[in-house]
């Protein structure tokens, strides 16, 4: 067996400690122990500067605003920093020593908050350690929010996709069998000749060739760490949308350092919500390989990554992967971030490069998705028309 150093030693000591600063020890922290110490304090040594995520959670009893993802950042963060051995263990402490076992145990305490968004991806993180008796409830909570979010977003981006795909097939070149004649003459009556009595058809409108319309692409990549929580559930409503269309083929993929398919899941959103995992590493790269996998025709495909971007893969495989499905046709975009939380965390060096590639990346929120898969799906200049709508975009010039 290997002597431990004295400083690996310190080290140890000083995270076993806590506290601020050095602590009496003499060893400042650096680097991925500066998130170890914090994910620490926040369950041992509450109060600590730093140590907010699961206190601040505790702690909210009123306000306005939306509750916050802390406990699935959280989770997120020991999941990706300890062995699975000694996440249960911490997993458990924080029920016990915080009172978070409160909002699990006792399903009539569900029944009374107000669902929302962030309390949804909350339960979603903690479902591997809730008792079977509240599980149902939790269930109802979920599916609570699952209906608003359909109500809210189904027919906009039904209609904005629909449209969209209506006027990419639009034939403007028909032959006289293919006139479609209301049309034409509603779009022409400004060329009405008095003389003749008649209108001029200088835009010609058809019903299209009769034949089968080439049928859209459209995978999410969604990004499971705890940090993407809400986007997550955006993106899940989205995609279950997105999958009734005919005239779209939906792909749903999750991933962390693994890739879950979960599109056979796109017809039961609550079924597909409990399908994640929130917290862990992140392997965008290897995402993005999964993803290219499932591609039939590139100049038909949307590829939609929806990370913060912090690869914990080899960024250069990722950006070689990205400018191929560019090249080969592909409408490739990074979304930061899919809620109304607002600015969000991301890697900026990451989405400058892959904005060199002609992969915009910029933060969306959920009622500005329709109109931007409608633009994707006419083809439109996405990085014009996020900066159009003010939008959060990684530009070019940032590299």
């Amino acid at each position: 067996m290997n002597a431990i150093s004295d400083q690996e030693r310190l080290r140890r000591w000083r995270l076993l400690l806590g506290g601020h600063a050095t602590d009496g020890t003499g060893c400042s922290l650096m680097g991925a122990d500066i998130a170890i110490d914090r994910a620490l304090a926040s369950l041992y040594d509450p109060g600590v500067e730093g140590s907010d995520d699961l206190t601040k959670t505790r702690q909210r009893k009123g306000g306005s605003g939306p509750s916050q993802p802390g406990v699935a950042r959280w989770l997120g963060d020991i999941r990706q920093y300890f062995p699975s051995t000694v996440v249960r263990v911490m997993q458990k402490d924080a029920l016990e020593r915080l009172n978070l076992n409160r909002l699990l145990l006792e399903p009539e305490m569900l029944e009374a908050v107000e669902p929302d968004v962030y309390l949804v991806a909350n339960l979603l993180a903690l479902r591997g350690v809730m008792p079977a008796s509240t599980k149902e409830t939790a269930r109802l909570v979920v599916q609570k929010v699952v209906d608003e979010l359909i109500r809210r977003l189904q027919e906009p981006l039904r209609s904005a996709v629909t449209g969209a795909l209506n006027r990419a097939e639009r034939n403007r070149r028909p032959r006289f069998a293919e006139m479609d004649w209301p049309r034409t003459i509603r779009a022409n009556l400004r060329h009405y000749q008095p003389n003749y009595q008649t209108i001029v058809p200088e835009t010609r409108i058809g019903f299209g060739r009769k034949r089968q319309r080439t049928q859209r692409q459209v995978i999410l990549c969604i990004d499971q760490s705890g940090s993407m929580a809400a986007s997550i559930v955006f993106s899940s409503i989205c995609g279950a949308v997105m999958a009734a269309l005919p005239a779209v083929k939906t792909h749903l993929v999750i991933f962390d350092t693994s890739v879950v398919d979960l599109t056979d899941h796109l017809d039961d959103p609550v079924e597909l919500l409990f399908g994640t995992q929130l917290g862990g590493g992140t392997d965008i790269n290897r995402a993005v390989g999964y993803c290219q996998s499932l591609i039939q025709d590139p100049t038909n495909t949307i590829l939609v990554l929806i990370s913060d971007l912090f690869e914990g893969g080899v960024a250069e495989n990722l950006l070689r992967r990205a400018n191929d499905l560019v090249q080969s046709g592909v409408q490739f975009i990074a979304l930061l971030a899919l809620s109304d939380s607002g600015a969000p965390a991301y890697d900026r060096d990451l989405a400058a490069q892959l904005a060199l590639l002609d992969v915009p990346s910029f933060a969306c929120t959920p009622d500005l998705f329709p109109d931007m898969m409608a633009a994707a799906i006419k083809r439109e200049d996405i990085t014009q028309w996020a900066a159009q709508h003010e939008l959060i975009t990684a530009r070019r010039s940032a590299v």
